[in-house]
């Protein structure tokens, strides 16, 4: 019989500064525990660099923009999946070392196994990353 996977976590959030922790909070929450020391800290990062650029560059302003997540397990990975409603596409920069912002992307080709973004089918950008578990 074959092993049933797990079902995707999935989480809202308005389009807003202090969603960045709550999403934090939502998905360490959500690892299982014997995984929390070997991924909490650098999903976490993950987490809050996507969440705050769906937030300053994806979010259109509107009242009703919500940043998605959808965290899943596969192939020996976590995998993130940060959605906003922007048409943006993010692009990895590489800033000067006395800028005080920019490092987003940077950081996320840096710890994530591997990453990309994707449009979605009728509006906005999803930005997915997986972290290596095994």
């Amino acid at each position: 019989m074959p092993e049933i996977p797990l079902v995707p976590v999935h989480w809202r959030f308005p389009a807003h500064p202090t969603s960045v922790r709550r999403a934090r909070h939502a998905v360490a929450e959500s690892l299982p525990h014997a995984l929390r020391p070997h991924l909490c800290d650098d999903l976490g990062l993950l987490t809050s660099e996507l969440v705050t650029n769906a937030i300053r560059h994806g979010a259109l302003g509107e009242d009703e923009d919500l940043i998605e997540l959808v965290l899943w397990p596969a192939e020996g990975h976590y995998w993130l999946a940060v959605s906003d409603p922007g048409v943006g596409k993010p692009v990895l920069a590489h800033p000067a070392a006395d800028s005080e912002n920019g490092r987003g992307l940077f950081l996320v080709d840096h710890l994530a196994a591997a990453w990309t973004v994707r449009p979605l089918p009728t509006r906005g950008t999803s930005v997915v990353a997986g972290l290596s578990y095994r």
